[in-house]
């Protein structure tokens, strides 16, 4: 019915360049043979259109893999673990073992809570893992010396008799019978000496276990340690910190302004959420661990916003006892049982030369004001710079103190 029409005898025939049957072309004649088979073929149905699809295919093949990487413009930190083959002892043995300009609490932009598998919300006693990292600064030989030493100071094993509510999700922490509160108990001892203080928070703790380590061991224990709620094994990383003398914190997921594209996790504090919503994830985050002194924010600009909502969140540590510091996004909020927000962002810019700037920033504002407190997230070049940083202080009459010592009531 739809045969193709045959070709009016009147025309032209194109010559075919095969040779005689049976007869074998000389050489000189191979490539006008070839090519008069290679028009032959493309003259007939289908065989054009189908070969210039397939050289499209393999030419969009081939650029895809060579340019269309989807994370060739994200951050990227790559550190090589060599993991163990046995688990990590108990968290008290210590020889054991990122939007919006507020990256120090920010970890979306690395994609690092894909990492967290389903256990990591159900497993709260797991084992950190172990693994090994070298961190040097930028423009060294690649070398790392010893790791500094400092004085022994451990602080009490948590959880304190008296501080801790059992509930369905877990332990929740409480003011005792006798008033001791969590932010007291659990913050590292200080004791001012008349010199401008000024206190570091690093944040997003045990999504790398690596750089976790790193930090417990080798920050001097006044930096204070912020923990991620969703990370597998967290007492035993609390345990390992507070063994090392760091007071530590926990992070709290909050609604940011673009939710639910950039989402925080299944335990987010929602805007305009029902209170038992609120309390309920507020909850969950308190009892993943004992030994925190205080929490803070994981993004929040939305949920900030909230009046009830931050109400409800603030009453709600200050009935527990627990303190609130803040990246910086919450400064006019006042609530919980100790405050403090943070005065700079020490690596929103991921590279030395801008933190070590921001650093002096730090120490402009504690000379001038008495005391600052600036908060960073696990980089290896942030874990780098603060070290040094920290080992400069004395020299400059500056007091390192931990975060708990800037807070108030």
């Amino acid at each position: 019915m739809f045969a193709k029409p045959k070709p009016s005898s009147n025309l032209p025939r194109r010559p075919r360049f095969d040779p005689p049957r049976g007869a074998r072309p000389h050489l000189r004649e191979l490539p006008n043979v070839w090519a008069g088979r290679i028009v032959e073929t493309c003259r007939k149905p289908y065989v054009a259109p189908v070969s210039a699809l397939a050289v499209f295919a393999v030419a969009a093949f081939a650029f895809l893999n060579l340019a269309g990487d989807p994370n060739a413009g994200s951050p990227s930190v790559r550190i090589n673990l060599a993991k163990d083959k046995a688990a990590a002892p108990a968290a008290h043995v210590a020889a054991a073992d990122g939007q919006a300009g507020m990256q120090a609490f920010t970890l979306d932009s690395l994609g690092m809570f894909g990492d967290a598998s389903a256990d990591t919300f159900n497993d709260p006693n797991a084992a950190p893992i172990q693994g090994t990292a070298v961190i040097t600064m930028p423009g060294d030989d690649g070398t790392a010396g010893p790791a500094p030493k400092f004085t022994p100071s451990p602080l009490a094993q948590a959880p304190i008799s008296g501080l801790v509510q059992a509930a369905d999700a877990g332990p929740l922490p409480v003011i005792a019978p006798n008033g001791q509160t969590p932010a007291s108990a659990y913050a590292r001892p200080f004791k001012g000496d008349g010199r401008p203080m000024v206190a570091l928070v690093v944040g997003g703790l045990g999504l790398n276990p690596a750089t976790t380590k790193q930090a417990i061991e080798q920050l001097p224990p006044q930096v204070t340690l912020s923990f991620v709620p969703y990370v597998s094994g967290l007492q035993g990383w609390i345990d390992l910190a507070r063994a090392s003398g760091h007071e530590v914190m926990i992070e709290v997921p909050m609604q940011p302004t673009n939710y639910p594209d950039n989402d925080p996790g299944p335990q987010t504090l929602l805007a305009n959420a029902r209170t038992d919503d609120l309390i309920g994830h507020l909850n969950w985050v308190l009892s993943r661990a004992t030994g925190y002194f205080a929490v803070s924010n994981y993004q929040g600009g939305a949920f900030f916003r909230d009046k009830a909502g931050t109400t409800v969140f603030l009453q709600n540590l200050k009935t527990r006892g627990v303190a609130f510091i803040d990246d910086g996004q919450a400064r006019a909020l006042q609530g919980a049982w100790g405050r403090a927000s943070a005065d700079r962002i020490i690596d929103n810019q991921i590279n030395s030369t801008a933190i070590y700037a921001q650093l002096g920033g730090l120490e402009a504002t504690a000379k001038s004001r008495g005391s600052a407190l600036g908060t960073g997230f696990a980089y290896p070049v942030t874990l780098a710079v603060a070290l040094k940083w920290t080992q400069g202080l004395d020299a400059k009459g500056i007091q390192l103190a931990p975060a708990s010592a800037i807070t108030h009531q």
